[in-house]
């Protein structure tokens, strides 16, 4: 199949190379010019781990290319799939569809013969009414159907998400459009990927559904977090006894600072929208929005309080910037609210992130960027860790007490025992667990 892919950013790179890696012709157009060239020359502009050898694979075999130029590559395709942006649009929230419909525009002045166009971005209900509309009537000779096809990708794992899925989600009751689709995902079958046909419309609704569900999960661990520290209980058997009952399940069961990145905080608010545009009122997903936004600020009270509730002239140590690991993504991480929390309470910070710092710069320009965890931790009053990259997981307990002033762990991703950090001479604090004196 011939494939062009609209967007070179993380869903559509991702996206582009692994239909490459199908066997799938695919060209990869973005209006960036630098980075094209840089993606020719094989630099990856996003760090998604095996992405670059995939790329490199693909380019080789002459199964990807890059261009700013979109007439041919949409002229030439069974299947155009937009996978630009939808950033949340200032002031009121709301999916900012802007480069959505431009890229519907211009694709449908190149469209020749039957083509499938490709809804891959986050989208509100009933946008690709509207992206069929701006076709028709920007190319009223076009044979197209418009189908939406959401991602379920996440950062750090997109390669393996998008070649072993749960569920492939297509959106269009057209048995051309059917075929294409079931074309281009036939390499997935000998994986049995359940391939689901729905109407367009519910294609868009279980995107926006899926990631607040997910999101509701995370915020109720952690506000059962916050009671089980009160009452001398502990989150983790907590969660653990939750979610080996099949109908709870034991993912996105992890308490921590609160949900981050490019798609829960922008989709909960963009599904509040929606919900409010046809009068219905979602709670639920409302308070969930309410109380993951105040609980990130409160991660800054946390470290004040294992300090004596005042952090002025402190020295507080950083590790993990990036939303998650595996990603340099800084969009809407927690680290951003508890690091301006911290230096408004009159703290020092010091950081350090494995692959994130330079993307961190840009949002929390002012403070010390180190170049490891112990340099990070030298003469720190206290040490916070914010994302749970792999090389935290097993730091020198014992040269890390002797570099810090004081030997105070806030540990919000709960990747050490309580009991460890004791023996170690630690005062330390997690989340959901009673906290030790050292």
């Amino acid at each position: 199949m011939r494939i062009a892919m609209i967007g070179t950013g993380y869903v559509g790179l991702v996206s582009g190379a692994c239909f490459a890696d199908f066997g799938h012709d695919v060209t990869c157009v973005d209006k960036d010019e630098k980075k094209i060239a840089a993606l020719r020359r094989g630099e990856i502009p996003i760090y998604e781990p095996g992405l670059d050898e995939l790329v490199a694979t693909n380019v080789k075999a002459k199964r990807l290319d890059f261009t700013t130029d979109l007439s041919k590559p949409v002229a030439d395709a069974d299947a155009v799939f937009i996978a630009v942006g939808t950033p949340s649009r200032r002031g009121d929230g709301h999916a900012d569809l802007s480069y959505v419909y431009a890229a519907a525009k211009e694709i449908a002045r190149s469209l020749t013969g039957f083509t499938v166009v490709v809804t891959k971005s986050t989208v509100p209900v009933g946008t690709g009414d509207e992206v069929e509309r701006i076709i028709r009537e920007t190319n009223p000779n076009a044979d197209v159907v418009v189908a939406s096809n959401p991602e379920f990708l996440r950062e750090g794992a997109a390669i393996r998400d998008f070649k072993f899925p749960d569920r492939v989600v297509v959106g269009t009751s057209d048995e051309r459009g059917r075929k294409v689709m079931g074309d281009i995902y036939r390499p997935l079958s000998l994986n049995q990927a359940p391939l689901m046909f729905t109407e367009r419309r519910t294609a868009e609704m279980i995107k926006y559904a899926a990631n607040a569900f997910l999101a509701t999960k995370i915020t109720f661990i952690n506000e059962i977090a916050d009671l089980s520290e009160k009452a001398g209980a502990n989150v983790q058997e907590v969660a653990r006894g939750i979610g080996l009952d099949n109908r709870i399940g034991t993912k996105f069961l992890h308490a921590g600072p609160g949900f981050g990145g490019s798609c829960f905080p922008k989709d909960t608010k963009a599904l509040i929208k929606i919900a409010q545009d046809y009068d219905v009122s979602l709670r639920i997903v409302e308070s969930v929005l309410a109380v993951n936004e105040n609980r990130k600020r409160a991660m800054a009270r946390k470290v004040s309080q294992a300090l004596g509730g005042s952090l002025r002239g402190k020295t507080i140590a950083v590790l993990g910037l990036t939303f998650k690991p595996d990603t340099d993504d800084m969009r809407d991480a927690p680290s951003i609210p508890l690091v301006t929390g911290l230096i408004d309470m009159g703290a020092t910070v010091k950081a350090f992130d494995p692959v994130g710092m330079e993307q961190a710069k840009g949002e929390l320009p002012d403070i010390t960027y180190c170049e490891d965890a112990y340099s990070c931790a030298q003469g720190a009053d206290a040490l916070v860790i914010v994302t749970e990259w792999v090389q935290f997981r097993a730091l020198d307990l014992d040269r890390l007490k002797s570099v810090m002033a004081q030997p105070v762990v806030v540990d919000l991703r709960n990747i050490y025992r309580p009991e460890d950090m004791e023996a170690a001479g630690f005062t330390y604090d997690s989340i959901g667990r009673p906290p030790v004196q050292g």
